[in-house]
């Protein structure tokens, strides 16, 4: 296997998607790829059409600022993204990047898709790909409902099997302080749950993760937490 034909980078984000203090993080993984940024705000369809509306703007200016290319793939449902002329759009791509709003709608739209196989295929021809809050939660094995998390959830993307992924931790850990108990019961050793600040990401992977932003990522066991600040690297499981 060539350099040129391995997988990208992939970013873990807990939140900022699109927004300048985020930039430098985007156009890290655009850095020496295609000036083609590629983007589904699928997880935000839920919240109505105003508010995907609301993510396609942001996204376009954030290519702006960065002097690439805007590409808005409008997966809104199943259909769509069966529909190999939005397949198509993903090909190319130099980042792929996938926004916030519901978790589930977006593993259960995306998987097993025309778009989705063309996101996964992209990504292992070199392309870039981020997930941003639902979007970073997506594209593990399994996404639970943070509101009742020991009552099921979704399968996930299966993309990164061995983790699962709190964003917005902070926010989350002082509304819930009791969250990471409940979201990682029952415990599996097999995989390593990850708790990742708002304006922070975890990027590399799929095994090594670097910290970038401006606060901090974690790793959460049922022994407690560890925090991971800006520049430091961990090594999961694969």
């Amino acid at each position: 296997m060539t350099a040129a034909s391995l997988p990208g980078p992939l970013a873990l984000v807990g939140s900022g998607e699109y927004l300048p203090q985020m930039a430098d993080i985007e156009a890290g993984l655009l850095e020496g790829r295609p000036p083609r940024y590629v983007q589904l705000a699928t997880a935000a369809v839920p919240d109505g059409p105003s508010v995907v509306e609301y993510w396609h703007n942001l996204g376009i200016e954030q290519a702006k600022r960065l002097g690439v290319e805007p590409v808005i793939v409008p997966v809104n449902n199943t259909d769509d993204a069966n529909d190999e002329q939005l397949a198509q759009l993903v090909r190319g791509a130099g980042l792929i990047y996938l926004s916030g709003g519901n978790p589930a709608f977006l593993a259960d739209t995306l998987r097993g898709s025309k778009v989705w196989k063309a996101i996964v295929a992209t990504w292992e021809q070199g392309a870039a790909l981020a997930g941003c809050s639902a979007g970073a939660m997506a594209l593990t094995s399994w996404v639970p409902s943070l509101r009742h998390p020991r009552k099921g959830g979704t399968e996930g993307l299966g993309l990164l099997p061995h983790l699962r992924v709190i964003p917005h931790f902070d926010a989350f850990a002082a509304r819930m302080p009791d969250l990471v108990t409940r979201f990682i019961l029952p415990h599996d050793p097999s995989i390593t749950v990850l708790g990742v600040d708002e304006d922070t990401a975890l990027v590399g992977g799929p095994s090594t993760w670097t910290v970038r932003g401006r606060q901090s990522a974690w790793i959460l066991t049922l022994d407690g937490k560890q925090e991971l600040t800006e520049g430091s690297t961990i090594t999961t499981g694969s």
